[in-house]
């Protein structure tokens, strides 16, 4: 994990949970998900909380609809990230080496794969998911090594 530097020796925050799954693919692919989901449902209770304080009264089903809306952005973007770095993974396996152009094929792959699952397929969404996916990537890939 990259290390942020303020002023001294201030390390961003990491969080390393393993789980051996006997195969590297396995292994990266269940930790993005568990990583990438515990940041969608953060993400999902942030925005209600706001809600529930905009309206400035908490109720049981603003609690449930939290809850149940966290559960549902966990899983979704866990789903996302798993689904991205199994094939960012599995490109560098192909190509033999790690560089930008894994994460431009694997987020284009994701991205399109993504397209499939929605209920109101085409065509021309599965092309923007894949080049929004490949760009995404890429520029994460391009910013991670700007230090």
């Amino acid at each position: 994990m990259p290390q942020a530097r303020v002023s001294g020796t201030v390390r961003s925050p990491s969080v390393n949970v393993f789980i051996d799954m006997g195969h590297p693919l396995l292994n990266r692919t269940v930790d993005g998900f568990l990583k990438l989901g515990a940041v969608g449902a953060a993400h999902a209770a942030s925005q209600d909380v706001f809600g529930i304080l905009k309206k400035e009264s908490v109720s049981k089903h603003d609690l449930e609809h939290m809850v149940k809306n966290m559960g549902k952005e966990g899983l979704r973007w866990g789903v996302v990230c798993g689904i991205y770095t199994g094939m960012e993974y599995g490109m560098e396996q192909v190509r033999g080496r790690h560089d930008w152009k894994n994460a431009l094929l694997g987020g284009a792959l994701t991205g399109a794969l993504l397209a499939l699952g929605d209920s109101h397929y085409s065509r021309d969404k599965m092309v923007r998911n894949a080049i929004t996916g490949g760009a995404i990537a890429t520029a994460s890939e391009f910013l991670r090594y700007l230090t």
